[in-house]
């Protein structure tokens, strides 16, 4: 039993040696620490919103193990652990920038978006209120051509660009710049069109391409049962801020993807209504349920 008294002596130095430590904190504490503290707190904050319910959450808890083996060598004096270890924390900023690319680039996109025309006022009222009025034409047109694409069971993929531009997207299909109407909508979309198998961007309400290849999710909290299509919605709004549209060609169902979140069963009313509070306001007032663990229907969808 000498080790186990060693190693609580150890135990109880080291928290020892971390309360006086704390207490000197405390001490020397002013109205600048607490502002630090608070912008400290807020970064943490945000970095466990940032990686929850994705990928990274399964590294971030490896990245503590990793922390208290750290910890538990510096209080059994483990040299070689120690070496080891120090060794991995010195190149730990390097290693976490290249593990955490996509949620890296994901926090940069949300600090880059931001309505600095509007804030600013480098649109005039009259721009500003043209630009709203086609984009309630644009959901509208939407809302009937998916209502439309539901009854003749053809597929659709509808992605409405918000603040994050979509010009590397729009670069793999199409550029066709036209004015949304049902029939435009339907013409891309139909099973024999050379346009039809890709998704269709919206910019500022207007159709500006169809045809264009999305990124698929990588999430492994998406039913094994969702096809192509669904998965490159999700993809798409897990890489950007954008509103994606999914008819299902099997069912004919209509579904949302945004902020990585699949929901489901839309009418054209509720479609409408969802759309409008996504893109003419910052939430949507009424969403819907989130998808099924498990729903079967074709891979290609």
């Amino acid at each position: 039993m000498e080790w186990f008294a060693e190693f609580w002596s150890q135990c109880g130095e080291f928290l020892s040696n971390l309360w006086i430590q704390f207490g000197s904190l405390v001490s020397s504490f002013t109205l600048t620490s607490m502002l630090d503290v608070l912008l400290i707190s807020f970064i943490i904050f945000s970095f466990i919103k940032l990686v929850r319910e994705t990928r990274a959450e399964q590294l971030v808890k490896g990245i503590f193990l990793l922390l208290g083996v750290w910890l538990v060598a510096n209080v059994l004096q483990l040299r070689m652990m120690q070496s080891i270890l120090n060794y991995f924390f010195n190149f730990s900023v390097i290693a976490l920038l290249v593990v955490f690319q996509p949620e890296v680039r994901r926090a940069l996109e949300q600090m880059g978006r931001s309505n600095l025309g509007r804030n600013l006022g480098l649109l005039s009222a009259k721009e500003e209120e043209a630009l709203e009025a086609q984009k309630k034409k644009c959901i509208t047109a939407v809302a009937d051509a998916a209502a439309s694409l539901q009854k003749s069971r053809t597929g659709a993929l509808m992605v409405f660009e918000r603040q994050t531009k979509l010009g590397d997207i729009i670069d793999t299909g199409t550029v066709v710049d036209a004015i949304p109407s049902p029939p435009i909508i339907g013409n891309i979309f139909f099973n024999k069109a050379p346009l039809h198998d890709g998704a269709m961007v919206i910019r500022d309400g207007m159709v500006y391409a169809a045809g264009c290849i999305l990124p698929l999710t990588k999430s492994d909290n998406v039913s094994i049962d969702l096809g192509t299509r669904h998965r490159a919605a999700i993809g798409m709004s897990e890489n950007s801020d954008a509103v994606v549209v999914v008819v299902s060609e099997e069912t004919g169902q209509i579904s949302i993807a945004c902020n990585g979140v699949l929901t489901r069963n839309y009418t054209r009313d509720t479609l409408k209504a969802a759309l409008e509070g996504f893109l003419l306001k910052e939430e949507p007032e009424h969403p819907q349920r989130r998808i099924p663990s498990i729903r079967r229907g074709k891979k290609h969808e």
